[in-house]
C-alpha cells in the first residue's frame, strides 16, 4: 500500500507499508486480539502434528477454525501474510476508519448478518450520495439520484434480460444448466455488443462493468455479475444495497471474533510452499522449512495463490484450471483519495479506458472529504499528478490533498477480487467444491452463491469446506 503525503508534491511522498492488523486493532478500537498468535513460524527440526490445518486467515479459514474448534477440533491457521484478513484490510487514514479492502455488506446476505448478531456488532449506512456524475457524449453530466437510479435500473433490466430464468434458484447456480448453456460462454462485453444502446448508454453499462472485471468487460462473465443481481433480489436497485452496510469496528472485527472463538493458533507470515499427502496424514511444508502433519487441510486461500503452492499429488482438473486461468481478476486497484471542494458527495463514473471507472464518496473531514476511487489499468498510481488529474476529470474544482492506493492484483499471496470468467460457472463446479483426497478447498471465490468480491462467499464456502473436513478427521 502506497500513501501519498501531497498530490501536488510527488517530492513529499512517502511510503506506508502494510501493518498487522493484529497491532492495528488497539490503535483503531477494532475489537479483541487473537488467543494465540506466532508471528513467523520458524524453522522447525521435526514435523508438528495438528488436528487440522487451514490455510489462509480470512473469513473462510476463520470461519473452517470456528465451525471445527466447537467440535472439539484445534485448528492451526498457517497465514502467509503479516495480518490476518486476506483481502480484508480494516485500517485508518486521514483520521478516518477505512478499508483498503472488502469494505461493504448488504442486507440481501444472511450469513454475514448472523455472524453479527452472534457477536453483537452493528452496522451503519454508508455515506448517500447527493448527485450522479455519468459520462456523456459531450463529457460528463451531472444527475439527482433519483433520475440516475431510474434510468440505470431499466437500462440493467435490459442487460440482464433472462437472468431470472437461467439463474432461477441463485444459491443453486447450476439448477438451469440447461438454460446456462447458451449464456455462460459470454463476457460482459459480449453481452454489451448483443443490445442496441446508444454510446452514452453503453458507457454507463460499460464503466461499471469494467471495475467489476478489472478494467476490460471481456474479462468478467456475464453469469458472474448476473448471479449476483438475481442473489440481490432481480433488480439494479436492489443490487445497489449490496453496497450500503458496514459493520462497527470494521470489516475486520467479525473475523477477529470467529478466531478469538475458534482459539486458533494463528501462524502469521506463514507462507505455505508445498502440501503433500500419503495415506491417512497431509503434511505441509512454508517456506521456512517447518513442517506440520494433519488428517486433513483447508485451503482457504484465493484462487490466485494456488499456483504458488506445490501440491502432490497434483491438483485435480478443474482446480489446475482455475490456477491457471484465475478467477481475481488482472487489475484490481482501490485508492482512498482525500479531496478538498465545494461538490456534494457525489458518485462518479466513466468509460472503459478511463483512468479512474468509479468513486464514491466517503466520509468528511476537517479539510474535505474522502472517496473510494477504482482505477482501470491505464493510471500509474506512483505518479500523483496523474491521480490529481484522474480525479479532476470525475471531480471538476476539487484539489487531491493526499492518497492511498492498494494494488490488490500485485499482492503475492491474495490478489484481486473474484468475478468467475467466461465459461468457468459450467466449466469448474461442482468439480472445484470437492475434496482433493484429504485436501479440502474453501474460499470467495469458489463459492456457490455470493462469489469473488463479497465475503459472504467466503463464509458459505468455509461452512461447507468445514462439514467436509469433519467427515474425513
Amino acid at each position: 500500500m502506497s500513501f501519498r503525503r501531497s498530490a501536488s508534491n510527488p517530492a513529499a511522498d512517502g511510503r506506508l507499508g502494510r501493518r498487522s492488523l493484529l497491532k492495528a486493532a488497539g490503535a483503531s478500537a477494532l475489537g479483541a486480539t487473537l488467543l494465540s498468535t506466532t508471528v513467523g513460524a520458524g524453522r522447525a527440526h521435526a514435523a508438528t502434528a495438528a488436528d487440522v490445518i487451514i490455510i489462509g486467515a480470512g473469513y473462510a479459514g476463520a470461519t473452517v477454525a470456528r465451525e471445527l474448534a466447537l467440535k472439539g477440533l484445534k485448528p492451526l491457521v498457517l497465514e502467509a501474510q503479516n495480518r490476518i484478513g486476506g483481502r480484508v484490510f480494516t485500517t485508518t487514514y486521514a483520521g478516518a476508519q477505512i478499508e483498503a479492502g472488502a469494505g461493504w455488506l448488504g442486507p440481501q446476505q444472511p450469513l454475514i448478518h448472523e455472524e453479527l448478531r452472534r457477536y453483537n456488532i452493528g452496522t451503519y449506512e454508508d455515506v448517500a450520495a447527493e448527485q450522479f456524475i455519468l459520462p456523456g457524449t459531450q463529457g460528463f453530466q451531472t444527475l439527482d439520484p433519483t433520475a440516475a437510479l431510474t434510468s440505470l435500473d431499466q437500462l440493467w433490466s435490459t442487460f440482464y434480460s433472462g437472468s431470472a430464468n437461467y439463474f432461477e434458484r441463485p444459491y443453486d447456480p447450476l439448477y438451469r444448466a440447461d438454460l446456462l448453456q447458451s449464456v455462460d460462454p459470454l463476457s460482459l462485453a459480449d453481452r454489451l455488443g448483443q443490445l442496441s444502446l446508444s454510446p452514452t448508454e453503453k458507457q454507463w453499462l460499460n464503466s461499471e462493468t469494467s471495475v467489476y472485471s478489472g478494467g476490460s468487460s471481456s474479462l468478467g462473465a456475464l453469469t458472474g455479475m448476473a448471479q449476483w443481481i438475481q442473489l440481490a433480489g432481480g433488480t439494479y436497485g436492489e443490487y445497489t444495497t449490496t453496497m450500503s452496510l458496514r459493520p462497527v469496528g470494521g470489516m475486520i472485527a467479525v473475523l477477529q471474533k470467529m478466531l478469538t472463538e475458534a482459539q486458533a493458533d494463528v501462524r502469521l507470515s506463514s507462507p505455505v510452499k508445498k502440501v503433500t499427502q500419503s495415506g491417512g496424514t497431509v503434511t505441509v511444508e512454508t517456506t521456512s522449512g517447518a513442517t506440520f502433519t494433519a488428517p486433513a487441510v483447508v485451503v482457504a486461500t484465493s484462487t490466485n495463490t494456488w499456483k504458488n503452492i506445490t501440491f502432490s499429488p497434483g491438483l485435480p482438473t478443474a482446480h489446475k484450471r482455475a490456477s491457471s486461468e484465475g478467477i481475481g481478476i488482472p487489475h484490481a486497484t482501490k485508492v482512498w483519495v482525500h479531496v478538498q471542494g465545494s461538490i456534494p458527495p457525489s458518485v462518479a463514473q466513466a468509460g472503459e479506458g478511463s483512468p479512474i471507472l468509479m468513486m464514491v464518496p466517503q466520509v468528511k473531514t476537517a479539510k474535505g472529504r474522502l472517496y473510494v476511487a477504482f482505477t482501470g489499468p491505464s493510471l500509474d498510481v506512483a505518479n500523483a499528478s496523474a491521480v490529481q488529474t484522474a480525479v479532476q476529470q470525475l471531480l471538476p474544482g476539487t484539489t487531491v490533498l493526499e492518497y492511498q492506493a492498494m494494488e490488490w492484483a500485485k499482492q503475492q499471496y491474495t490478489g484481486g477480487w473474484g468475478l468467475r470468467r467466461p465459461g468457468q460457472l459450467l466449466g469448474l463446479f461442482p468439480a472445484i467444491e470437492q475434496p482433493h483426497g484429504r485436501i479440502l478447498f474453501a474460499g470467495g471465490d469458489i463459492a456457490k452463491g455470493w462469489h469473488g468480491a463479497f465475503i459472504e462467499g467466503a463464509i458459505e464456502s468455509g461452512f461447507r469446506a468445514a462439514g467436509q473436513a469433519a467427515t474425513l478427521i
